[in-house]
């Protein structure tokens, strides 16, 4: 008979979604100081207009995407609730953001862009799982 151990599985839960989140924090904050670096983006301080948003839009759903991955990955057990809970907590956290800087001036931003984080973790959690999921299946289906 096998023994569980849910304190070891809970500390690899918690794990796999802190591993997926951080790889999203520190990939995205690496790449806006590119950004600001080559001048894509305005400097350090100065208000970010549409444009550069959109393209900040853009990689943080990958990075999601990719984050979600990960931590379906590192699950140790059911990698689509793993992933979907790392994105209720970028949801959450998205949320307290977005009214901790709503009307706070241009310095934030427009309202549209805490908006789309917020609209777009669950669904970049998802696809993230849903990559890991297939991919695992292709590699059994491939095994045998």
């Amino acid at each position: 008979m096998q023994e569980t151990h849910p304190t070891r599985r809970t500390g690899r839960s918690i794990l796999a979604i802190l591993v997926g989140f951080l790889v999203v924090v520190i990939i995205s904050i690496a790449t806006d100081l590119v950004m600001h670096s080559i001048g894509l983006f305005p400097r350090l301080g100065q208000p970010m207009t549409d444009k550069p948003l959109l393209i900040a839009t853009a990689y943080r759903l990958v990075y999601g995407v990719f984050g979600a991955y990960i931590t379906a990955r590192l699950a140790p057990y059911d990698p689509m609730q793993h992933s979907l809970w790392g994105g209720v907590i970028a949801m959450v956290l998205g949320i307290m953001g977005a009214v901790a800087t709503w009307n706070k001036g241009p310095a934030f931003g427009p309202h549209w862009y805490p908006v789309a984080l917020i609209v777009t973790a669950l669904p970049c959690a998802w696809i993230g799982a849903k990559l890991f999921l297939s991919k695992t299946r292709a590699h059994s289906v491939s095994q045998t």
